[in-house]
């Protein structure tokens, strides 16, 4: 399947499809790190909900009218939250909280029209009670940045095509370049990461966008680039 350059002229149903790809691999890998008490959060659910992280992003697009740009803000979130907060996981317990949560702040801060959080919560399977009370804590786990640039999103984008488990999705240009070629053109981000990539990752080392963190003392000022991460990723799926 043929994806236009650009995310904001790609079908939204096929960003679903390609998020949801990324955050399944995600949750298999985090699953698999034993659940301590410090470790829960607001976003943590008794029990993973009885539907797919695909089938409720689907739900999300059909019935707020999501713009992509905010889908693709979920894993910019997932990185600063798991960046502020070392002990959170994207697992089958927090992803659907987690989600949701996300989309309601990010279309409140980047779209002109929005629904209201009685219909993020029914969408979401949640309370307004609850959904008010995530909100909440999600502005503060990220520290209240909403935002993030037009290029950082593209290149989640272009990676997300390139990480793809199903290896059914490429970019089409116009000049029949081959989609490798024209996805390593995107510039990457100029940060490093001061430490490196595993090549076994242990199941108890929490990861963000499949990457081992990095020690707290560079958390803050060192953040990997999204090659790096989806390399990461491209591992993981060799080794699985």
């Amino acid at each position: 399947i043929e994806l236009p350059r650009d995310f904001m002229d790609a079908n939204i149903d096929h960003l679903a499809l390609l998020i949801g790809d990324m955050l399944e691999r995600l949750m298999t890998h985090n699953d698999r790190i034993p659940l301590s008490p410090e470790s829960l959060t607001r976003f943590h659910s008794r029990s993973a909900p009885n539907i797919t992280v695909l089938d409720y992003l689907k739900r999300i697009v059909r019935f707020t009218n999501v713009e992509k740009s905010c889908l693709l803000l979920t894993l910019h979130y997932i990185d600063q939250i798991c960046t502020r907060m070392p002990l959170f996981t994207l697992s089958s317990l927090t992803c659907h909280r987690f989600i949701i949560s996300a989309i309601a702040v990010a279309s409140k801060g980047l779209c002109d029209t929005f629904c209201t959080n009685n219909l993020y919560a029914k969408v979401g399977g949640i309370t307004v009670t609850e959904l008010n009370m995530l909100e909440r804590e999600f502005l503060q786990a990220i520290d209240w940045r909403l935002t993030c640039t037009r290029e950082v999103l593209q290149e989640y984008y272009v990676n997300l095509i390139r990480t793809n488990s199903t290896g059914q999705f490429t970019i089409v240009t116009s000049s029949n370049i081959s989609s490798d070629s024209e996805m390593d053109s995107v510039p990457s981000r100029s940060t490093s990461p001061t430490t490196g990539l595993r090549p076994h990752p242990s199941p108890h080392a929490a990861s963000t966008i499949l990457i081992d963190p990095a020690p707290p003392s560079a958390r803050v000022t060192c953040r990997p680039t999204i090659e790096q991460n989806m390399a990461f990723a491209d591992l993981q799926q060799s080794l699985d």
